[in-house]
C-alpha cells in the first residue's frame, strides 16, 4: 500500500508536524532505511519489534520500517511505566525496542527492569540506517515478501486475568477494516486529520496513522493533547476531521460560546461507542456546520464492528453505533447463547474478517472468546433495533473506560499489590464527569502495616499509566465477600454510589 501510494503520489504531504512536512516518497524512503537497520540487527520476518513514544513523524516512519522488515509491531503506550512495558515485551518475545520521544522527562529505557530479554534498543541517537542516502539492498525483497495473512501488529489489551493480552491482527484485516472505515467517514486527500489517540492505541494506529496513508489524508500527530489547545489546533491547522469522546465536542461548543473561533474547516466528527446527547449533535451541526457526525463501535479483538451512516437521523447517531460494517455479522445472545428478540438486551457476538487471529501465545484464552463457529464473544451488552442499529448498553466484563482507554480492574489490582503494603485490593469503575469513568481502589493493609492513601497514590503514579491510576484510594479493614468467598464488587459499587 505504501509503495503504491509513493509511486502514484510521491509529492503528497502525508504528515504535518509543526514545521515538518513529510511526503509519501519521503515516508517510503525513510521506512526502507529503518528496515535496513533492523535487518542488520538480525530482525527476521515474523519477529516482534516493540515501539514506544509519543505521536510524531519518527513513530510513523519506524512503524512502516518495522513492516518493511517483515516484522510485527508491538506498540507500547507512551504512558506505560517500566513494569507494564516489560510485561508486554516479555510476553511477545520482542528482542528489539525502538524508542522515540517520550513525554517530558521520561525515557523508557531507563525505567525497564533488568531481564526483559531485549538484545537492542534503538533511539533517535542510535539509528545508523536513518543516515543512509540510498535504499539498501535486500529491503525491497523483504518488504515485498510480506503476505496479506502475515501478522501486522500485536496490540495490548487489558483482560480479566490481571495481565495484558496481545491481540494479533494481520495485514489484510487492518487494510480492509480501515479502508471501509475511511470510506464511511469519507476521509480523503483533502482532509487534515489530527491523530489525538496515541499510536499505541488501536484507534490511533489503525484509524489514524494507517487510515491517513491509505487515503492520502494529511496526518497531524498530536504528541500530548490538551483541551486548551483544541480551538487553535482546529482554527490554525484547518482541521477537517476530528475524532474523540463526547467531552471533546462539549468543550468545542463551550469555547465557541466564549469566543468567535474559525471552525469552518471542520466537516466530520467521530465518536466511539458512546451515548452522544442528541442536543450535542444538533448544536454541532447547526453551530459548526458539520457535514456529518459518526458514532462507531469497535474493539481491539474485532477491529471495526458497526458505524452510523450518511443520512442516519440524529436519534440513531445519538443512541446507537449504527449498523454492522461490510463483511461483519452481529448477533445478540442471552446467557445460554440463544439469540434474543429484536430490542432485547444480550451479549454482542461478532463474526467476520475483522475478528482477531487470537491472543499471542494464549490459545486457551483465545478459545474462551472466539467460539468454534468463529463468533467473537465481546463481553459487551447491546441491543439491536429493527433496522439493525446496535446500541451498547453495558459491559459484561468489569472493564471500565477512562478518557477512551479500557482499564482492567484486575490489572490495576495486580500492580497495586506490588507496592508491598497491601494484603488485598479491589478496583471498580465509577461514573466521572471529567473522564467518563474513574477507578476507585478499596485496599486492605497487610498485618502490622499502615497505608497512607496519598503515598500509595504517589506510588501508583510512578508505576502505572496515568489512565490506570485510581482517582480515589479507600483504606478498609476488610473487603466484602459473597457466598463463594469472592470479593463482592456489587457491594463496593453500592458503597461508591452512596458516598
Amino acid at each position: 500500500m505504501l509503495r503504491d501510494q509513493a509511486d502514484r503520489h510521491p509529492d503528497t504531504i502525508v504528515i504535518v508536524d509543526g514545521g515538518t512536512r513529510v511526503t509519501m516518497a519521503e515516508l517510503r524512503a525513510g521506512a526502507a532505511r529503518v528496515a535496513h537497520e533492523l535487518i542488520e540487527l538480525g530482525v527476521r520476518p515474523g519477529d516482534r519489534v516493540a515501539m514506544w513514544g509519543v505521536n510524531d513523524p519518527y513513530w510513523v516512519m519506524h512503524a512502516f520500517g518495522i513492516w518493511d522488515a517483515g516484522a510485527v509491531i508491538v506498540p507500547l503506550s507512551s504512558r506505560a511505566k517500566g513494569l507494564e512495558a516489560a510485561a508486554m515485551i516479555a510476553k511477545t518475545g520482542a528482542e528489539v525496542l525502538v524508542t522515540g520521544e517520550g513525554p517530558p522527562g521520561v525515557v523508557l529505557a531507563d525505567l525497564l527492569p533488568p531481564g526483559t530479554g531485549l538484545r537492542h534498543v534503538l533511539g533517535p541517537g542510535t539509528a545508523r540506517g536513518a543516515r543512509l542516502l540510498t535504499e539498501p539492498a535486500g529491503v525491497e525483497e523483504r518488504a515485498l515478501a510480506v503476505r496479506p495473512g502475515d501478522l501486522c501488529e500485536i496490540m495490548s489489551t487489558s483482560g480479566t486475568t490481571g495481565t495484558p493480552k496481545g491481540v494479533m491482527l494481520d495485514h489484510a484485516q487492518v487494510l480492509r477494516g480501515y479502508w471501509d472505515w475511511s470510506e464511511i467517514v469519507t476521509l480523503d486527500e483533502h482532509d487534515r486529520y489530527p491523530v489525538i489517540a496515541p499510536f499505541s492505541h488501536g484507534f490511533g494506529l489503525n484509524a489514524g496513522l494507517i487510515a491517513c496513508v491509505l487515503r492520502r489524508a494529511t496526518m497531524m500527530p498530536i504528541r500530548i493533547f490538551t483541551p486548551d489547545a483544541l480551538m487553535s489546533l482546529i482554527s490554525d491547522g484547518r482541521v477537517s476531521i476530528l475524532a474523540g469522546p463526547p467531552t471533546l465536542f462539549h468543550r468545542l461548543l463551550d469555547e465557541l460560546d466564549r469566543a468567535d473561533w474559525d471552525v469552518s474547516s471542520l466537516r466530520v466528527a467521530i465518536c466511539g461507542a458512546a451515548a452522544v446527547p442528541a442536543a450535542l449533535i444538533t448544536r454541532l451541526v447547526e453551530r459548526v456546520g458539520l457535514e456529518r457526525m459518526i458514532n462507531a463501535y469497535g474493539l481491539m479483538e474485532g477491529t471495526v464492528v458497526s458505524m452510523t451512516r450518511a443520512g442516519d437521523p440524529i436519534e440513531v447517531i445519538a443512541a446507537t453505533t449504527g449498523r454492522a460494517v461490510p463483511g461483519i455479522e452481529v448477533r445478540i445472545v442471552d446467557d445460554d447463547g440463544k439469540e434474543v428478540a429484536t430490542g432485547e438486551r444480550g451479549e454482542i457476538l461478532q463474526r467476520g474478517y475483522g475478528v482477531m487471529r487470537g491472543y499471542w501465545d494464549e490459545p486457551g484464552k483465545t478459545a474462551e472468546v472466539v467460539d468454534p463457529d468463529g463468533w467473537l464473544h465481546t463481553g459487551d451488552i447491546g441491543v439491536l433495533d429493527p433496522a439493525g442499529n446496535l446500541a451498547i448498553v453495558d459491559r459484561k466484563k468489569e472493564l471500565y473506560i477512562v478518557n477512551g482507554f479500557n482499564v482492567s480492574p484486575a490489572e490495576v489490582e495486580s500492580l497495586l499489590l506490588r507496592e508491598g503494603s497491601l494484603a488485598q485490593a479491589a478496583v471498580i469503575g465509577v461514573p466521572d464527569p471529567v473522564s467518563g469513568e474513574a477507578g476507585w481502589a478499596y485496599v486492605v493493609p497487610r498485618p502490622g502495616m499502615t497505608v497512607d492513601p496519598g503515598t500509595l497514590l504517589g506510588w501508583a503514579k510512578d508505576n502505572m499509566s496515568n489512565y490506570k491510576v485510581p482517582k480515589r484510594i479507600i483504606v478498609v479493614e476488610a473487603l466484602p465477600a459473597n457466598a463463594n468467598g469472592k470479593i463482592d464488587k456489587m457491594v463496593l459499587r453500592a458503597r461508591a454510589s452512596a458516598s
